[in-house]
């Protein structure tokens, strides 16, 4: 799969293009599922500025947008953080996590346990790694999922009523994480209206229906409700990639 992500912003000045291939791998691979490359052209003549490594520009940009989410949505004594899944989009919401946010206890399920014990060896602090999702998620005030599920692995009965479920994987109309209880009885806040229409399996498939997107309520016109069980479906945004990279890119200039 070959995916093609332009997106001007004028407030920024910026004018990118994000080309990102993904392939499902069926076994165990190091080469990560998405790989990516950012283009920054100068948006007065077309003239290409610079190249960035997406990959990471991707990792980091989604991170932040689910802490955003994160910030407004979950509950306001939040302990518990539950990830599943153990690959790059689970370290990079580990780090500005563990960094924004006070959570006394950190837990990591996978499918493959070896992942997920890699997983809470190599980042700084202490992650308790869990034999089941269900472990995981039970009793969690936020839970992350960034996985290759197909089918759902996390279920309403298993949730903690006013969590924040922060749903990153399942970008095609026919891929699930979560299940249709935890999707109709959640407030649903999606980055995009369009794109949760038409990519999201847990919104289409589900038929939930969508509370609002999550600029509507950093704009205040849509109220956060942090009281109640509320799930953020991230599909990422091209405009993500623009504003990093432009940022990316002034950093280095300011450097050199």
């Amino acid at each position: 799969y070959l995916g093609v992500m332009p997106a001007y912003s004028a407030a920024d000045d910026a004018l990118t293009t994000k080309l990102v291939t993904f392939y499902e791998h069926l076994k165990d691979s190091s080469v990560p599922s998405h790989q990516a490359t950012v283009l920054l052209f100068d948006p007065s003549n077309g003239t290409l500025k610079a190249v960035l490594d997406g990959s990471v520009i991707t990792a980091k940009r989604t991170a932040a947008v689910s802490a955003i989410a994160t910030k407004l949505l979950m509950p306001a004594s939040a302990e518990v953080l539950c990830i599943l899944g153990a690959g790059v989009q689970a370290y990079s919401h580990y780090d500005i996590f563990t960094e924004l946010f006070s959570f006394k206890e950190v837990r990591i399920w996978n499918r493959t346990k070896e992942k997920a014990e890699k997983f809470a060896g190599s980042v700084g602090g202490r992650v308790r790694v869990c034999s089941s999702a269900q472990e995981a998620v039970t009793g969690a005030d936020v839970i992350v999922t960034v996985t290759m599920a197909t089918t759902p692995i996390l279920f309403g009965d298993w949730v903690k009523p006013g969590a924040h479920i922060n749903a990153v994987g399942a970008s095609r109309p026919d891929w699930r994480e979560l299940d249709d209880e935890l999707m109709k009885n959640s407030v649903l806040f999606v980055d995009s209206r369009d794109a949760a229409l038409t990519e999201s399996g847990d919104v289409i498939l589900s038929g939930a229906e969508i509370f609002a997107e999550l600029g509507e309520v950093l704009k205040g016109t849509k109220p956060a409700l942090p009281e109640k069980t509320t799930v953020f479906k991230s599909l990422g945004m091209a405009v993500e990639d623009t504003v990093a990279a432009k940022f990316v890119y002034d950093a280095w200039s300011a450097g050199n």
